[in-house]
């Protein structure tokens, strides 16, 4: 069983999710030493491509004790060179972005992230969105008493 350590909770307000994947993540000792003492944050981090390759940007890991480093480097995404190139097709032809939903320690004890391919919401749309959460939540409210 899959042990949250942090999720991303703005995507779920800013975007429509269209297509969810699980990508490994490079990291070195110190940083996951950090994720063990739950000092990581993905807000505001989103992916890129760089040269065929998927980078997390903006992720924040903080530094562990006295370890000289970068909280908020560029952190490699593994993923199948299928995966790759169809989320990167997607990405291109439909104007969509990809961003980290959470991370989380799989059976094996290694880190992996939660990533989604997304289309953001306008104003207008996100205001919907409230309103039939808030509907949904009245007529549960409702129906249980």
């Amino acid at each position: 069983m899959a042990k949250l350590i942090t999720k991303n909770k703005q995507v779920f307000r800013d975007y429509e999710i269209i297509d969810k994947l699980e990508a490994g993540i490079v990291l070195q000792g110190w940083e996951v030493k950090s994720i063990r003492a739950s000092d990581v944050n993905l807000k505001g981090s989103y992916c890129v491509f760089k040269a065929n390759e998927l980078y997390l940007i903006n992720s924040y890991i903080g530094l562990y004790m006295a370890v000289k480093g970068d909280e908020r480097q560029s952190r490699k995404l593994l993923l199948h060179k299928n995966q790759l190139r169809r989320l990167k097709q997607k990405v291109e032809s439909q104007s969509l972005s990809i961003v980290p939903l959470s991370l989380y320690w799989n059976k094996k004890s290694k880190v992996k992230a939660e990533i989604a391919l997304v289309r953001g919401l306008k104003k207008h749309d996100k205001r919907e969105k409230l309103k039939k959460e808030e509907t949904n939540k009245k007529l549960k409210k409702l129906i249980s008493y």
